[in-house]
């Protein structure tokens, strides 16, 4: 399955969760982003959902679901759900298989590192082990977040066997919106996947650039830059909880902007 334009991002529902993926999936959404790390996500939510959709009708084959593997810095060590002092490639295992029973599944369709690990060694260790699980066809995809050196990403994918297939990253001025990375993203085929698109960025959704474009196409600013993003080789999750927002984002891609266009909104991210 392709990855639709746009994810459904699940950090920070909690409770919430389950309710609110079944309600982006009946207002459109195809993909939905979580992780193993209870910290910010209820996986199993996410599987909740699964199963009551599955029931309406809309079954699993019909939906990109993507998880991720969290290193230890980014777990609480109370809720890790693997052994902390097992070896790296164990780790990765043990939460993938925990992932499939939260998730009430067999597969996913991508699986992503949720930050690089160093020493570099230890990142090429977790990533071989999340290799495995590729080979084992238990996920269609593998991808990488919050990777913002390029050198690093460029090195990483030259000693990977099974290169990724997405980078995702806070879409942000502080990494320069990741301008050099998500060309040379495009370049190798790998798509690159935005969070914080809407936070970070409410003086782009202030711009008179997209109060412009956003009379021109009778859209409002999100839909503008959520378009831009899409013909640009960008896929952005949104976490609204909003049904409205949550149609008017699915409609974003009836938009197709112009080369002028898309030019005066390059300058944005410059």
């Amino acid at each position: 399955m392709q990855l639709p334009p746009i994810i459904y991002g699940t950090a920070w529902k909690k409770e919430a969760t389950k309710e609110l993926v079944i309600q982006a999936v009946r207002a459109g959404f195809r993909a939905i982003d979580t992780a193993c790390q209870k910290r910010h996500y209820n996986e199993a939510g996410v599987g909740e959902a699964l199963h009551a959709l599955a029931k309406e009708g809309i079954q699993r084959d019909q939906l990109f679901i993507q998880t991720k593997f969290t290193p230890i810095a980014g777990q609480d060590l109370d809720s890790a759900p693997y052994d902390p002092n097992a070896a790296l490639s164990t780790q990765v295992a043990q939460s993938f298989e925990v992932s499939l029973k939260n998730l009430q599944t067999d597969y996913v369709n991508s699986l992503v590192l949720h930050s690089p690990i160093f020493p570099y060694k230890d990142l090429l260790e977790v990533w071989s082990a999340m290799e495995q699980i590729y080979e084992n066809a238990q996920t269609h995809a593998l991808g990488i977040s919050n990777i913002y050196d390029l050198p690093t990403l460029k090195r990483f994918y030259d000693d990977a066997s099974i290169k990724p297939s997405y980078v995702q990253n806070r879409f942000y001025a502080e990494s320069d919106y990741d301008v050099e990375l998500r060309k040379w993203c495009l370049q190798h085929g790998i798509v690159y996947q935005s969070f914080w698109t809407l936070t970070a960025n409410p003086h782009i959704l202030q711009d008179e650039t997209l109060f412009q474009l956003s009379r021109t196409h009778k859209k409002n600013v999100v839909q503008i830059l959520f378009s831009y993003l899409h013909q640009t080789g960008v896929t952005p999750l949104t976490g609204t909880t909003d049904p409205e927002h949550m149609r008017d984002d699915l409609q974003s891609f009836d938009i197709t902007l112009s080369d002028e266009e898309i030019r005066s909104m390059d300058r944005l991210f410059i």
